[in-house]
């Protein structure tokens, strides 16, 4: 979505501010964890409430109407993916700490690189595919498979690294459909009405506690996303990308503060090369789009 008022630094402070929101969710799940709640069931906790939350702001904004979607299939496929990388994010994290789990999990941009050929038809030149081949050499020193025993909790954050990446795929092919809100919400709703099924397999009754903890879950979620929603009224995702990568900052320190998990030196390693190429494929982007906005500026013209 284009800036509809360009204020950069408006849209790069509400970034940050929605990266420094967003690790609290990963700490409150990773709690969830180690009270042996079903990872299932934190994910039904985080859907659901997500749901409840967002549905006012839908209403306000569009109306009853808004709560109506459209190519609804889509927002189903959208479902299954954030339910999947959701739970494989949060499973990974009984593994491993917050910021070893997100740093694989930044894997994500590098994959929306390598599948937007097949699932958008979109080219990708040849310096984007060495920084995509560079970026998963990154991923490699953060694995380091054979240096070290390879926990499932690695491979966990890599498949909901490319969950996620798929999930923004079929977003880009939603973008302009509806208002982001709007979008959020039928993807929530539908993902809680499908773990909801799955949940009767795995109920675990909460206590009061952990339905607060829940209730935080969709908070957090909820409020990271809608301040990233609007840094993008603000100023171009182009733009705003690289600044995305500040989430690492403090998710080293909220698992630092809250469990003692500290990231070794290959992890940093590994994280810097991953950072480094996903702002490069954001710079080609910014490239690409400036340059068939020309293009379509000389056809007017």
């Amino acid at each position: 979505m284009p800036a509809s008022h360009p204020k950069p630094l408006i849209g790069i402070t509400l970034m940050i501010a929605a990266m420094l929101v967003m690790p609290f969710l990963d700490v409150v799940a990773k709690f969830l964890g180690q009270q042996n709640v079903p990872i299932v069931e934190i994910v039904w906790g985080r859907l659901v409430f997500g749901t409840l939350l967002t549905a006012p702001l839908v209403i306000r904004s569009e109306g009853l109407k808004g709560l109506v979607p459209q190519q609804a299939h889509l927002h189903v496929a959208r479902a299954i993916l954030v339910a999947c990388a959701t739970g494989l994010f949060f499973w990974a994290l009984k593994y491993q700490g917050i910021a070893e789990t997100l740093s694989i999990y930044f894997v994500q941009p590098l994959v929306v690189t390598m599948l937007s050929p097949l699932i958008l038809g979109e080219t990708v030149g040849l310096r984007r595919w060495l920084a995509v081949i560079v970026g998963f050499m990154g991923t490699l020193i953060i694995i380091r498979p054979g240096f070290q025993n390879v926990n499932p909790g690695m491979l966990m954050a890599l498949g909901a690294g490319t969950a996620s990446a798929i999930y923004m795929l079929i977003s880009r092919i939603l973008a302009g459909q509806n208002r982001a809100s709007a979008s959020t919400f039928h993807t929530s709703l539908a993902g809680a009405v499908i773990v909801s099924v799955a949940l009767i397999y795995f109920w675990q009754t909460p206590t009061l506690q952990q339905w607060f903890m829940f209730v935080l879950l969709a908070f957090f979620a909820t409020l990271g996303n809608y301040l990233a929603i609007r840094a993008l009224e603000y100023a171009e995702a182009s733009l705003l990308a690289p600044f995305g990568y500040t989430e690492m900052i403090n998710a080293v320190l909220a698992g630092w503060y809250f469990f003692g998990d500290f990231p070794d030196a290959w992890t940093f390693t590994g994280v810097g090369i991953l950072i480094v190429c996903a702002i490069y494929l954001s710079y080609r982007e910014r490239i690409k789009k400036t340059a068939q906005s020309y293009q379509t500026n000389d056809i007017a013209l």
